[in-house]
């Protein structure tokens, strides 16, 4: 795809700048995670190039709704991937692609393709990681600034309800972040 080097450059230095700095979690370093996740996915399975390109760019733009903020920010930032995209010359087919990578990581996750399901593991992937929890540590804070919740028991309910519900889409995070969820949930079960 072209422009990919030129989008990755604008995009990431407009969240570093713009970003509220409030998002403890939403910030470049989460974008970051998602993009590393994603690379590595694109090693293991030897992605053809069209294939990396579009997946990079939907790790990059797929939390770019932020910069208007949290509400429906998926399909704000769909909808802003897409003037990007259309002012550096990309086609309406990749630009689709994008635009539904980043829809699908909308919770609860609905992938509906391989790359869709990358980018949905690769946007969870810390939730069966040993840095789980710091950095959920991060989405508490985050959330408390936002009002969403008030106290860590609320945080708590939160957190088992979510590991409760979410799936892995692919079999490499089925198999290697599955398990280690699963402690986290029993962890917070038992706390």
């Amino acid at each position: 795809m072209q422009g990919y080097r030129t989008l990755r450059i604008q995009v990431l230095s407009n969240l570093e700048a713009n970003l509220p700095k409030t998002l403890t979690y939403h910030g470049l370093d989460h974008t970051m995670d998602v993009l590393n996740v994603c690379n590595q996915y694109i090693r293991r399975e030897k992605l053809p190039k069209e294939e990396r390109d579009l997946l990079r760019t939907g790790a990059i733009v797929h939390d770019m709704g932020f910069l208007k903020g949290s509400a429906n920010h998926e399909e704000v930032g769909a909808g802003m991937a897409e003037v990007i995209l259309q002012k550096i010359g990309v086609n309406h087919d990749k630009i689709e692609t994008v635009k539904g990578l980043v829809l699908a990581t909308k919770i609860p996750q609905t992938p509906q393709n391989h790359l869709q399901r990358i980018l949905c593991d690769a946007d969870l992937d810390y939730l069966g990681r040993e840095d789980y929890p710091e950095i959920s540590k991060k989405l508490f804070e985050e959330l408390k600034t936002m009002n969403v919740i008030s106290t860590a028991q609320q945080w708590k309910e939160l957190q088992i309800n979510f590991l409760k519900a979410h799936r892995y889409h692919t079999p490499f995070a089925i198999k290697n972040r599955e398990p280690k969820k699963q402690i986290w949930l029993k962890k917070l079960l038992a706390s």
